[in-house]
């Protein structure tokens, strides 16, 4: 039996040895994640929402500080209205007549005539 398990022995080694010289090696290509086509996709979209994104937050600061400039050009505008107002208003108190009989008097002028009229506008078609 010695010699039937050393040629059994014999015959198996030579099988391994056989099989093992069949045996081709595969190289097994690992499926990437992403593709090169999509990560230049993804790259593309990505600049491009980030650009967008630069964009609009630019053009918002710009209208704020618009707005911004438009209630302060409001604010002066007011400002200016109620100046001119109170300036109407002192005109109106300075060319009352009374006021300017009581000048006149102070100054030592005399009126003759009883009636004193008030000049509305002076108008250079005289």
């Amino acid at each position: 039996m010695s010699a039937e398990k050393a040629k059994q022995l014999h015959q198996h080694e030579t099988t391994e040895q056989s099989q093992s010289q069949k045996q081709v090696k595969v190289q097994v290509h690992k499926k990437r994640w992403i593709t090169p086509g999509e990560k230049f996709l993804y790259t593309v979209v990505s600049s491009l929402a980030i650009l967008f994104s630069v964009v609009v937050v630019s053009y918002s600061s710009s209208i704020d500080q618009i707005n911004r400039d438009v209630q302060h050009l409001d604010s002066n505008i007011n400002k200016q209205q109620l100046e001119n107002e109170n300036l109407q208003y002192q005109i109106k108190e300075l060319s009352n007549p009374e006021r300017i009989m009581e000048i006149a008097k102070e100054n030592g002028l005399e009126i003759r005539q009883s009636k004193v009229k008030q000049a509305k506008s002076v108008s250079g078609n005289e």
